[in-house]
């Protein structure tokens, strides 16, 4: 019995999700390494000991491996924001700002911990068009978390939405692209401490 156990093949899918999972880790060593333009398919599959055929199984292509690391980095993103703000308001913090520095804090040390992806995604050396992918998700991370801003009427207050996303697209450029990770924690800290003072005056003066 132990050796009919010992011989039973893997799975079609357990395989073919560690394929998946081997393609990209080895395009992310190789991405960061090469960086987006200079990688090739053949370097991928040969650290990931896979075929070029497998390859185009699970994905389009060498963009489509891009955007992929890039979907699952910004999932990881919002988890840790999605923790962030809960926790907080679980501790009993119920103004919206602090609740957004929490999240943003959060989201800042995640590219602290992952800077060799978040440096790769704001190098502007991605895929065509990559730029605007990176711009619409940053916009809409900072409009999901602007939401906890209400105005008057139950909307979103769209000119703390636009100034917090450029402070955030700010912050994660210069956290990224920095080699020291303990300045890299301290300039984040200086920045959301900068970003919590942060009001819209006209929003502050409709509220009784």
């Amino acid at each position: 019995m132990s050796s009919d156990i010992d011989t039973t093949p893997p799975r079609t899918s357990d395989r073919g999700a560690a394929t998946r999972g081997a393609l990209l880790a080895a395009a992310r060593d190789v991405f960061c390494d090469a960086g987006f333009a200079q990688a090739a398919v053949t370097d991928i599959v040969a650290k990931a000991g896979a075929s070029v055929g497998s390859l185009y199984h699970h994905f389009n292509g060498k963009a489509d491996l891009y955007l992929t690391l890039f979907e699952e980095f910004q999932g990881r993103q919002q988890e840790r924001t999605r923790k962030a703000i809960n926790a907080v308001r679980e501790a009993g913090e119920s103004d919206p700002m602090r609740q957004f520095i929490a999240g943003a804090g959060a989201y800042l040390d995640g590219c602290i911990e992952e800077r060799d992806v978040s440096r790769l995604f704001i190098s502007g050396d991605g895929p065509p068009g990559f730029d605007r992918v990176m711009r619409q998700r940053l916009n809409k991370w900072a409009r999901r978390n602007a939401a906890l801003f209400h105005t008057e009427g139950g909307g979103v207050d769209e000119a703390l939405v636009v100034v917090l996303t450029g402070a955030m697209a700010g912050a994660v450029s210069e956290v990224s692209l920095s080699d020291d990770a303990d300045g890299s924690r301290r300039l984040a800290d200086d920045i959301m401490a900068i970003v919590g003072t942060i009001r819209n005056p006209r929003t502050e003066q409709r509220r009784p």
